[in-house]
Parts: structure tokens; C-alpha cells; sequence
């Protein structure tokens, strides 16, 4: 049986060749500095979280974590560079629910990356609803106001967002389907024009994610009148949900920390435990309270079935939308 022993001592040599370059790789991981590609300018809510995890993750790891902003089409033009970056833990990317639940839908065969298939996805850092506000002199107080009147309008009520095709536009798609009633959808260039004009009454309410919304809440300039969480916000704690007001529906957006598809799993281990030890800080999770946002609590692969429900939840939603991309 010489021969056979000889050709079984071949095949485990193979295997142990073909393991050993993933190894040693995580081993002398991080080689250099790690560059945290955001796909979105500087300024918002995503690049604010990316910069709260590469000065966490740089005091972790003992190397830089340069941010580097590459917007554009929807965040896939950065979320590209990453799923086309070697797989070795030098390259990561803050994904978000525009880069991996919505764009992909929005913009079809011009997105060339699986929002699954394509990435390691590490760990889940930041989840926040979205939260519904009107002028603080307006008759709609709940969402049954918001319903009836809008069943008495032609075209329904006028509703804002901070663009066509973003979550709280989408948002506002789910709620008028589950309630059975029509909207007219009123698309601003951000969120800060679309606050404006409802502070100055000129559109009646606006889907926002709470982040930008919660100062002007607090100051009182809009009133609120729905969360999309699962339960009320600990911020807010006087915002009833819409499941409270006989709704079955909750939305988050969400901004996690993801990868090249192929990573080596020690050093995927690695960074998914150093970020769910920064998250859970007292300093981060006061700073994300601030943001209106809780920190994220899944494991990897927790966290990569979570995009895979997202990408079949908002895919639907972004056809009957109507929404394209610019």
C-alpha cells in the first residue's frame, strides 16, 4: 500500500499549501495602514460613523485608519472599489442600506457587485429609525390624522423626503400601501431642505432618519409623530411607533463595517471582536445616543443574513416605487 499512503501524504501536503498563504496572511495582519472607504461625502451620518470606528479601531490595531470619501451613484461607486480590493483586510468599507439593501435595486445592471455574494460582511456598528415630523401647527397629530386626511385629498397628502429612492422615501411607499391610501411624493436635494420647508409649513410632513431630524425635535421647530423602530426610542420616549398606532411596520437604516468576499476568518474574527468592543464603550454609545442611533449587537453571520433580508425587503419596494436613478 506504499503507493496509496504516498498519494494520500501528496493530497494533505496540497491542502496544507493551499491553507497556509490565508494563514500566514492573518498573521501579519494589518500590514500597514487600513483604508475605511465611505461612500458618501464628508459630513454625513455614515462618514461620522466611520470616523468614530477608524479612531477606535486605529488605537486597537496599532496602525492609521485613513478614511477615505468616494461618493457617488447611490454609494456604489465606493462600495465598487472594495468588492474589487484584494481580500486581505487592508480594504474595508462602511456599508450602509444604500449601498447594500437599496442602490443595487435603484440602479440594476449598473451596479456590478452582489451586496452579499461580493463582501464579508464583519460587523453591524449603528442602527437608527427613521422618524416621521410635521409643522408643530399642523391638525396631524398620529398617523390616524395623517391617514384620514389624506383619504380626502386628491393625490393624497403631500409627503417629503430627503430624495427619490432613499429609505424614507421608501418608508413612505411601504406606509401607504399597508394603509391603503396615495401620497404625493415630494423629493428634496437632503434632508435640510425638506426640514426647512416643513418648518415653514410649505409640505405638510417629512419621512427623516432621526439623526438629522432629533435636533429640531428637541427645539421643537417639528413635532413628531411616528418612529419606525420596533419599540419606542429611549431619546424619545413620548414618540409612539407606528406598530403602536396599528401599523406593522419598522425600518432602520443601518451603517456596518464590510469587506472584499474571501476574507481570512482569523482576521475577520479579529475585527468583528475589536469593533464590538469599541461600540460598546460607554464613550461610543453616548456618541451614538447623540446620533439617535443604538450600537449594533450581531455576530458575522447574523449580520450577513441581515443584508440578504434587507436586499429581498427593499428590492420590491424600490420597483413599485417608481424611483430611478438620476
Amino acid at each position: 500500500m506504499p503507493g496509496l499512503f504516498h498519494r494520500r501524504g501528496l493530497i494533505a501536503g496540497a491542502a496544507v499549501a493551499v491553507a497556509m498563504p490565508s494563514v500566514l496572511r492573518a498573521q501579519g495582519w494589518p500590514s500597514g495602514s487600513i483604508r475605511l472607504v465611505v461612500p458618501f461625502a464628508p459630513g454625513g451620518s455614515t462618514d461620522l460613523t466611520a470616523r468614530l470606528v477608524a479612531d477606535g479601531l486605529a488605537q486597537r490595531l496599532g496602525v492609521p485608519v485613513v478614511v477615505e470619501n468616494r461618493p457617488g451613484a447611490g454609494a456604489t461607486t465606493g462600495s465598487q472599489v472594495v468588492a474589487d480590493a484584494a481580500p486581505d483586510g487592508q480594504t474595508l468599507v462602511m456599508s450602509n442600506i444604500a449601498s447594500h439593501a437599496i442602490s443595487p435595486a435603484l440602479y440594476g445592471n449598473r451596479v456590478r457587485y452582489d451586496p452579499v455574494r461580493s463582501f464579508t460582511h464583519i460587523a453591524m456598528v449603528i442602527t437608527n429609525p427613521s422618524v416621521w415630523v410635521v409643522n408643530p401647527r399642523s391638525e396631524i397629530g398620529n398617523l390616524a390624522d395623517l391617514v384620514r386626511i389624506a383619504k380626502t385629498r386628491r393625490g393624497g397628502l403631500d409627503m417629503a423626503s430627503s430624495g427619490a429612492g432613499s429609505s424614507n422615501h421608501l418608508l413612505l411607499v411601504r406606509f401607504s400601501e399597508l394603509a391603503g391610501i396615495e401620497h404625493t411624493h415630494v423629493p428634496f436635494r437632503g434632508a435640510g431642505p425638506a426640514m426647512t420647508a416643513v418648518i415653514a409649513g410649505q409640505v405638510p410632513m417629512m419621512s427623516d432618519s432621526l439623526p438629522s431630524a432629533a435636533g429640531h425635535v428637541r427645539q421643537g421647530s417639528v413635532r413628531a409623530i411616528a418612529m419606525s423602530s420596533a419599540e419606542r426610542h429611549p431619546a424619545f420616549p413620548d414618540v409612539p411607533t407606528f406598530r403602536e398606532q396599528g401599523f406593522d411596520l419598522v425600518s432602520t437604516s443601518w451603517f456596518a463595517l464590510s469587506g472584499p468576499a474571501g476574507m481570512p476568518a482569523p482576521i475577520v474574527e479579529r475585527l468583528h471582536r475589536e469593533t464590538m468592543a469599541l461600540i460598546a464603550t460607554p464613550e461610543s454609545r453616548q456618541r451614538f445616543a447623540e446620533l439617535g442611533g443604538t450600537a449594533g449587537d450581531m455576530t458575522t453571520a447574523q449580520f450577513a443574513a441581515f443584508v440578504a433580508s434587507e436586499v429581498a425587503s427593499w428590492a420590491p419596494v424600490v420597483r413599485s416605487s417608481g424611483a430611478t436613478a438620476d
